[in-house]
Order: structure tokens, then sequence, then C-alpha cells
């Protein structure tokens, strides 16, 4: 993205991918909490409007607030630790058309600050790729809704057929995985710098990621079910977005770190670390799979036809045995120094490609996300590898 109208139409095309999530919901499931380890919806209402705010307005321009009680109610997420929920109510938060009135102001205001060209570009990226995360987030937030809390779109389609999925190990050769981006090469969060490379030993990696007709039989083996299969009888069924399947078994299953690796263990091998990953994927012939907004839920691992890895991007986040770290040469973002900081706490997990609801700007190659390793709520696949 360029200044000017190319960061203009960036943003409005962010700002409607945000709203029409918001579109979804039955009027009062506003203030439902679908996840117990988040806010009620309600909170993103407003979060968006009131990080751009805070980032450009408050922040970059120094403008005075028209609602400082609404800057810092909706300002930041939250991630707790197990044990330490949150307690409030539905009461306690603003109504629908009092955010929205907020929103309009804000909105109002960073468009003229877009229009006047005195914000540096690099936080037009914050904001624009920040309300993208957040169209992720939201995602699999209201994946945990009830389908009578939902508002299904017209034509929904859902792909489950294909053929049998015949897993398969590629062997990686030694050499040098490429980590990181350098610095002036556009724009990267902060935890994306600085490139360096890492020696890795040969390794074998899967072909596909671990199918739910693979992990079906680890559960049948005693381990406890992934968060997205429902047993009704004695059959499993996978809750989609809006709807409930029977368990198709060529789609990635998605699961948590802790299961990804204890599945990776009872196979006798391991899940690949960051710098596999990056290894595994240079020179690869696989294109971007299931992503950038293209479905609400999976496909085959299969359905791309790749002759080497498949889905490496796209289809299901990818776990790593990696512990979210710097890289060599970190710097915090000044104007958001606990962006990836707060989080190098050694409880969170670095994950690679992409899922069904990821945007385009995040399958750049240096893009980290990252997670606590019991969090099951993700878009988040697998693959193992042998050592």
């Amino acid at each position: 993205m360029q200044r000017g109208p190319h960061l203009s139409e960036a943003l409005a095309a962010a700002r409607n991918r945000t709203d029409q999530l918001f579109t979804l919901l039955v009027p009062d499931a506003l203030y439902d909490r679908p996840i117990p380890e988040r806010h009620r919806l309600i909170f993103y209402l407003g979060h968006l409007e009131a990080f751009d705010w805070n980032q450009i307005c408050r922040g970059a321009l120094a403008m005075p607030s028209f609602n400082p009680e609404f800057d810092k109610l909706f300002e930041f997420g939250i991630d707790p630790p197990a044990g330490q929920l949150p307690s409030d109510q539905p009461s306690d938060w603003p109504s629908p058309d009092e955010i929205l009135r907020y929103n309009k102001r804000v909105r109002a205001a960073i468009d003229l600050a877009l229009e006047q060209g005195q914000v540096p570009e690099q936080l037009w990226h914050v904001v624009i790729e920040h309300r993208l995360m957040h169209a992720e987030t939201l995602a699999y937030l209201l994946h945990n809704l009830p389908a009578d809390r939902k508002i299904a779109p017209p034509d929904m389609k859902i792909l489950t057929d294909s053929d049998s999925v015949v897993p398969k190990m590629i062997e990686v050769p030694a050499g040098e995985a490429v980590l990181g981006r350098k610095r002036g090469n556009g724009f990267g969060w902060d935890n994306e710098f600085d490139e360096h490379a890492v020696s890795t030993p040969p390794f074998a990696m899967s072909r596909y990621k671990v199918t739910n007709g693979e992990y079906l039989d680890f559960v049948r083996a005693g381990a406890d079910a992934p968060h997205f299969w429902l047993l009704k009888g004695n059959d499993w069924f996978q809750r989609t977005m809006f709807s409930v399947v029977p368990l198709p078994l060529t789609w990635p299953v998605y699961v948590t770190q802790q299961e990804a690796t204890a599945y990776a263990m009872w196979t006798g091998k391991d899940l690949p670390s960051e710098a596999q990953f990056h290894r595994a994927a240079h020179g690869s012939p696989d294109r971007p799979q299931n992503c950038d907004f293209q479905t609400w839920d999976p496909v085959p691992v299969s359905s791309n036809n790749s002759s080497g890895f498949s889905q490496l991007v796209g289809n299901g986040w990818e776990w790593t045995s990696t512990v979210f770290q710097p890289f060599p040469g970190f710097e915090p973002f000044p104007f958001y120094p606990g962006y990836s900081a707060n989080f190098f706490d050694g409880d969170h997990y670095v994950l690679k490609g992409a899922s069904p609801r990821t945007a385009a700007c995040f399958l750049r190659r240096s893009f980290r996300n990252w997670f606590r390793p019991d969090y099951p709520y993700l878009y988040a696949s697998f693959r193992c590898v042998e050592n």
C-alpha cells in the first residue's frame, strides 16, 4: 500500500470487512461473550475505532479527546491466564447507539487526518492491519455463538468431499532458514525484525496438515476431542460457522498447541520449529489456499493438488514448537511498545501460515502469529516432523 488513495481504499475495505461481521448477529447478541477468555462482543464494536483514535488522533496528532471514557474503555483487549476470567455484566457496557455515534466521529477525524497527510505511513499500516487482525478474531468469536444467535449469509457452501488423503513425509535437506524481515523494505510488525538465517539439520515433514480422520484415531485411543468437534450418539460432527456437519475426515483438524504436541508424540514425531517451517517453505511451489476470507470453514487438505507441501499458507494456521520470543535486533514500536513485548513471557507459541479468515496482507513470509498453547478457539492446524 502507498500513501494517498491506496491507503484510503485499504482502510475503507478493512472497515467494510469488520462492519459486515456485526451484521451477522441477532441484535441482542452484541452483549454475548462467546469465549470466556475474551470480552463481550460489544467491546469489539468500539475497540476498532478507539484503537484508531488512540494511535492516530490522540497519539500522533495530540488532538483533544471528545470522549476520554470511551477512549479508555475500548482501548485494550484481554488475554487472561487460566482462573482469571473477566466478570463484567452487560449492564456495564454502553448501548450500541452510543458506540456507533462515537465510531462515526472517530472515522470522520481519522479520514481527515489521512487526507491531510500529517501521519507517518507506518501508523496507517498499523491501524489497517490491526483492524484486519480483528476481522479474524471476530470470526472465531462468532464461530462459538449458537446458531440461533447468528444470521447466516445466503448461498453458503461447504466443501467436505474429496479423495482420501494418503499421508506422506517429505525430506528437507540441511540448510539455512531465513526468518524475519529486512528493515526499510515495507511494513512489518516489530516482532518481524530483523531478518536472520538459522542453520537447520535435515528433517522430514508431513506433506499435508494432520486431518480430522487421522486425529480421530488418536481420540479413539483415548485422547480428548478437539473444541470444534461434537459427539452425537456414536457419531462425530464438526461445528462449522453456521451449522453442524458430519465430521469431514479430510479437513485439517483444528487443535491447541498442547493437543498438536501430544498427537505428534503419539505418532513418534514432533511439531516443526519456526525455522523448520521456513526451511520447508523455501522454494515450495505451493500457493496460498483458502485464505483472505474465501470461506468460513476449512476445505480438504489436498484440495490444491500441490506436488510438494500442501497448504503451507492457508486453510488453518500451523502450530510450531517455537516459543514466541524476539528476533535478534528486536526494537519495540515506540508508539505501541507492548504489542509484542508483553507476550515474550514463555507462555505463547508461534504459528505460521494463515487461516480461511486471514487477510491477504498477513500472507507475507515474515508474519508471526502467537497464542497460549491451551487456547482452543483458533483456526489452528499442524503437521509433524521427523528429526
